[in-house]
């Protein structure tokens, strides 16, 4: 695989992954966690939620990792008065050929960074949902196809904060992972003092979008074994049976952890997942589709302490045998 941009040949994607997220981390401190999750929900063809405090990166994690994946890159400040046409795009009648024409929204584009989603409206929230999950949208009965690759990031302040308007449980739904950027530590913010601007910083693009489908490929190509599925599906069964909830997980969070577990295994230099990728991202794909039940809140309960009481407590399979399955990508 080529290194866009040098002309030189990778023969593991590992490298060339690795390369892109060193290349963000040159520019987002200290989140190198949040930049590994946010590349498997790339290669795993999800969308990401990033909710945090204001002010933590959020915004700036998204536009670097576009940039450093060679992707096309829209961002759309949400506000209450935003409509779903300034998402989508319109039909604009042209006099001169008597015929109208469409003019895309910013929804097309491979990377779009949905910036305070719950800031708008839930119409408005709604008209993300079939370029989300059909990609593709549909304006005055045409449908019109998005890029490929085409990643949602959508940020998310508390939904304590003003004028915020809660996100519904199917939108949730159509996230492949929840990501917490968190605060930085000392030495990190410190080392945020004396970066160069973000623009003398902004990392060089290592990918062209045919390559990054590639690796969407390769990663939908990583070996599952049959334990490990089990796991999966034992996972997400169990916050179906918690008492502390009142929404467990969906079929589409068993889907989205094994698709994103091996996107994992990819990044980590795998051609098969073992049972700590499905762990390290139990958290990340089931909490945010998960609903506390109010008694269970009060006394301490959240959605990321159940899923990692439910981590601790399920039987964990044995690894699959590399040497069975192909070992390194």
């Amino acid at each position: 695989m080529r290194l866009s941009g040098q002309g030189k040949l990778w023969d593991r994607p590992q490298a060339l992954l690795d390369g892109v997220a060193r290349q963000i981390e040159r520019v987002v401190i200290g989140k190198r966690d949040a930049i590994e999750h946010l590349l498997v929900a790339l290669l795993s063809g999800g969308h990401v939620l990033l909710e945090d405090v204001p002010g933590v990166g959020k915004t700036l994690l998204a536009k670097t990792a576009a940039g450093a994946l060679g992707c096309s890159f829209r961002r759309i400040q949400f506000t209450p008065d935003v409509l779903p046409s300034d998402v989508t795009g319109v039909s604009i009648y042209r006099k001169s050929t008597e015929s109208f024409e469409f003019r895309p929204g910013p929804i097309f584009a491979n990377v779009v960074l949905a910036d305070e989603l719950n800031r708008t409206s839930p119409k408005t929230q709604s008209a993300l949902l079939e370029a989300m999950e059909e990609r593709r949208v549909t304006v005055d009965g045409e449908t019109y196809e998005l890029p490929r690759p085409f990643m949602v990031v959508a940020t998310q302040n508390p939904l304590g904060f003003e004028g915020a308007y809660p996100l519904p449980e199917a939108q949730l739904d159509r996230f492949l992972l929840r990501v917490r950027l968190g605060y930085p530590t000392r030495d990190e913010e410190a080392a945020l003092l004396s970066r160069p601007t973000v623009e003398a910083s902004a990392p060089q693009p290592l990918l062209l979008a045919e390559e990054v489908r590639e690796l969407q490929r390769e990663a939908a190509a990583v070996h599952v074994d049959e334990p490990v599925k089990q796991y999966i599906v034992a996972l997400v069964q169990a916050t179906r049976t918690r008492p502390e909830l009142a929404l467990g997980a969906s079929p589409r969070a068993s889907l989205a952890l094994y698709r994103a577990s091996q996107a994992l295994a990819l990044l980590r230099g795998r051609s098969y997942v073992i049972p700590d990728d499905c762990r390290e991202l139990a958290v990340p794909a089931l909490a945010h589709r998960l609903s506390v039940r109010a008694e269970a809140s009060f006394a301490g309960h959240t959605a990321e302490s159940v899923v990692s009481q439910l981590v601790a407590a399920t039987p964990v399979p044995s690894a699959p045998n590399p040497s069975r399955i192909g070992g390194a990508v």
